[in-house]
């Protein structure tokens, strides 16, 4: 049962004695002396032999090589396929009153980020027995001003136990109680694949089946712009249809803004023209009329042009004086 965790991190010194020349050491200490080594969450490991920590980083690749890189980026950005650069490289390792202390060949960026003090201190990762909490070998080393730099524990490389999955988690990703970590993680990588291709397909959508908000934008005010310049023509045509009737003495001067409102009615002015058509001069003709004379009224403050309109319409002197009134206000 192998897990990797992070520890505290340590000071380096970066004005010692072996300090090179622009104050970046080359030998640097990687682990607190052992046996016991607290973790800042609380957690404690042990290390009894150095020498055997050593002996199984070396078995492990052959010979030592340990990445040294920012803020345990190795385990956090390369697990999600990011870049994660090194600062240098752990060649030797070294015991040292129960520590473990490692030669570094730093690169060039590695030794501007401590010459500049850019970054003070290191912070070990390393595998241990999930169960007895022994450290088995140094995996890395990040570079962190975070005294207090809490990681949670990775599992990087090696075989690992299979342990029991959250119930829950195994719900909420459609899997059954049987499934492993292992489905666990091909159900998530498939849930991000997803989301990615949905993000590229907003990102870039169909031009057969979406328009830039520009071109729509275009297209709604060209489509507002006529369908105003056709309401005004309706308007006008309205208008010049019942200036006619009126002139014709087809209905009478009074009652202009009662067919107005009735003419731009749906299907108003076509009623208005088949009314038009079959009614009889019920006013002087306004085009051969020279002079007028004032009208009687009835009970109903209607004259008598406006009394022969109701008998045409089929409506009653009340309800057009009503209308009449209302269109007056």
């Amino acid at each position: 049962m192998i897990s990797t965790a992070f520890l505290t991190p340590l000071p380096i010194a970066l004005n010692r004695a072996d300090a090179e020349q622009d104050g970046v050491p080359e030998w640097i200490q990687l682990t607190p002396e052992g046996p016991r080594l607290p973790g800042n969450d609380g957690r404690v490991w042990t290390m009894a032999d150095a020498e055997a920590v050593i002996a199984t980083c070396r078995a492990a690749r052959g010979s030592i090589e340990i990445p040294v890189d920012f803020e345990h980026a190795t385990h956090v950005k390369g697990a999600r396929g990011e870049r994660a650069d090194a600062a240098g490289w752990v060649r030797e390792l070294d015991a040292r009153g129960g520590a473990i202390w490692g030669r570094v060949e730093w690169n060039d960026a590695g030794r501007e980020a401590i010459a500049s003090r850019g970054y003070r201190f290191i912070s070990p990762g390393f595998d241990f027995h999930k169960v007895t909490g022994a450290v088995r070998r140094i995996v890395s080393a990040g570079l962190t001003n975070l005294p207090n730099f809490t990681m949670p524990a990775l599992n990087r490389e090696g075989e690992l136990e299979e342990t029991e999955m959250d119930a829950a988690v195994l719900k909420a990703l459609g899997l059954n109680s049987e499934a492993s970590a292992a489905d666990a993680v091909v159900a998530i990588t498939t849930l991000k694949r997803d989301a990615e291709t949905a993000l590229n397909r907003a990102a870039s959508p169909d031009p057969a089946q979406f328009v830039p908000r520009a071109d729509y934008d275009i297209a709604t005010n060209r489509v507002s712009d006529l369908e105003k310049q056709v309401a005004e023509a309706r308007d006008a045509e309205i208008e010049a249809e019942i200036d006619a009737a009126v002139e014709a003495g087809k209905i009478a001067p009074s009652s202009r803004d009662y067919h107005l409102a009735v003419c731009r009615s749906e299907g108003g002015l076509e009623q208005f023209r088949s009314f038009v058509g079959q009614s009889p001069v019920i006013a002087p003709d306004k085009r051969t009329a020279k002079t007028t004379t004032t009208a009687k009224t009835d009970k109903d403050g209607l004259n008598a042009e406006e009394l022969a309109v109701c008998r045409q319409m089929g409506m009653s002197p009340a309800d057009f004086a009503a209308a009449k009134a209302a269109d007056q206000e």
